[in-house]
């Protein structure tokens, strides 16, 4: 059994949701960024972690990568060029999608106020609004890469709902409507259930 650590409402859910889509049992340490349970796991205090026998992994996509790696699913084989597009769109996302979020977040409270760039968030929701354009776009198929699932999906899904708690302008009707199929799937509801989010 895994040990996932980090609150549901953080990028451990994107874990949690992976483990789900898998049939992969696990239990859940809710804890916080930064708090004294999440440093057990990782001394920066970052979340999420795995812990999967001896083995202590955090950054949620490596961790996810890990996972679809070690069980043939979620993922395309390593070494195939189906695995290059993969990384590509994983990589964007990360990029063009997650990293503005994130900054977003740190100076709207996750730095000392006095580090804060408030007058920041209006151009990387703008950025944000451009890229989400971008992945409508370029979906093509049930799932961004096609008709498999993989780990790009439940990144890109979580990004877009992320930039709805963010107050992010919302995404294109095509890319949302696809959001919306992919909040409904089981094993995206279980993993919320579960977490109590």
């Amino acid at each position: 059994m895994y040990t996932v650590v980090g609150a549901t409402k953080s990028r451990a859910f994107r874990v949690l949701w992976m483990l789900e889509e898998m049939g992969e049992a696990y239990r859940q340490i809710a804890a916080g960024p930064q708090s004294d349970e999440a440093r057990k796991y990782n001394p920066n205090g970052k979340i999420p972690a795995l812990v999967d026998g001896d083995e202590v992994l955090t950054d949620s996509v490596a961790i996810m990568t890990y996972l679809g790696d070690k069980h043939g699913k979620l993922t395309a084989p390593a070494g195939t060029p189906a695995r290059a597009h993969q990384d590509a769109m994983t990589f964007w996302l990360i990029d063009e999608m997650d990293a503005l979020l994130w900054a977003a977040a740190k100076h709207s409270f996750v730095l000392p106020e006095e580090q804060r760039l408030p007058t920041l968030k209006d151009s990387l929701m703008a950025e944000f609004a451009r890229n989400a354009g971008i992945l409508s776009e370029r979906l093509e198929g049930r799932f961004l890469l096609g008709e498999e699932m993989s780990i790009a999906d439940i990144l890109a899904c979580h990004c877009i709902n992320w930039s709805i708690g963010a107050g992010f302008p919302r995404v294109p009707d095509r890319l949302n409507a696809w959001a919306k199929t992919m909040r409904e799937r089981p094993a995206f509801l279980a993993a919320r259930e579960k977490g109590g989010a």
